[in-house]
């Protein structure tokens, strides 16, 4: 499994002196660089570093959800952002992994050109389409929804790229659509958006039918005009949480759960889907437990 790690801490000396504790390594893994998930774990592992002086946090460059769980799983990473639909997947129980919060919600974008002949879910039958890269939560979401609209079997062609290999592909003519699932906007996609004429496709009508078929973690969102400039359409969303290894010690991550709610207008700073994030929602993080020290902290910090 190939991932890189971009480190956001000051250099630290490999030697150790006698008596001297090295730092905590907590590497955050994410998604593709130009995604979500990036910008939120870079900025949170920024404040780590200047705010905790025995942790060295860095950001895991990674295909997204399903990726993350399996590197936070194996101790390959200390945290990691998820979608919960994920979870029951990747994530069995005893996996070694506790929530810290729920952080916000990712929307399923189904991006095509605005010209195109793609107006609703089923016109995909006979196209190309990329639904996002193996190891994604958007290839678990766009599946699923293939699948329970009947349409996955009818597709030309399907295509397993990340974010910015779909954005290329559809801007060069290779695919007719792509899906993509992350928190609004989401920088890729709008770069596309204000170069291209691009349409979305509303997905509203599914919300119900995957709740059926899999699990009550899907809801109904909107993709306002604001967010691309483009028609309002509603769409199916899924929450997304910030895990952690269940073996960190407690009070590291009290430390971490303070320290992503206290400053959570710097990390909206770094994109405004971390605007989302506050403690009445951050508790529900089912099917998983909150680690002792994420609850320690809302315990004390009810809202």
């Amino acid at each position: 499994m190939a991932v890189a790690v971009v480190s956001t801490a000051l250099p630290v000396s490999a030697a150790c002196t006698s008596g001297v504790t090295e730092p905590t390594r907590l590497r955050i893994a994410t998604g593709s660089a130009t995604a979500v998930y990036y910008a939120v774990g870079q900025s949170l592992a920024g404040i780590l570093n200047r705010e905790l002086p025995d942790v060295t946090a860095s950001v895991v460059v990674t295909a997204a959800s399903a990726e993350n769980v399996s590197l936070v799983s194996s101790g390959q990473a200390e945290l990691g952002f998820t979608q919960a639909d994920i979870l029951p997947v990747a994530a069995p129980a005893g996996a070694g992994m506790s929530a810290i919060a729920r952080v916000y919600d990712d929307l399923l974008h189904l991006v095509t050109r605005a010209q195109g002949p793609i107006h609703q879910l089923e016109d995909l039958r006979g196209r190309r389409v990329a639904i996002g890269a193996p190891g994604s939560g958007t290839a678990v979401t766009a599946g699923r929804l293939l699948a329970v609209a009947e349409v996955d079997d009818d597709l030309a062609e399907t295509l397993r790229l990340g974010i910015d290999d779909s954005v290329a592909a559809l801007r060069a003519g290779k695919i007719d659509a792509f899906f993509f699932s992350g928190g609004l906007p989401v920088k890729a996609v709008a770069d596309f958006a204000a170069e291209t004429s691009a349409r979305f496709v509303d997905l509203g009508q599914w919300v119900e039918p995957l709740r059926r078929s899999y699990r009550e973690v899907y809801v109904g969102r909107d993709i306002p005009a604001s967010a691309y400039g483009t028609e309002p359409v509603t769409t199916v969303a899924v929450p997304n949480y910030l895990v952690v290894a269940t073996a960190l010690p407690e009070q590291l991550v009290y430390d971490v759960t303070r320290l992503l709610m206290q400053r959570r207008d710097e990390l909206s700073g770094a994109h405004p889907a971390a605007a989302r994030l506050n403690a009445q929602s951050a508790i529900t993080t089912t099917p998983l437990a909150l680690h002792p020290g994420a609850a320690r902290y809302y315990q004390t910090h009810k809202p």
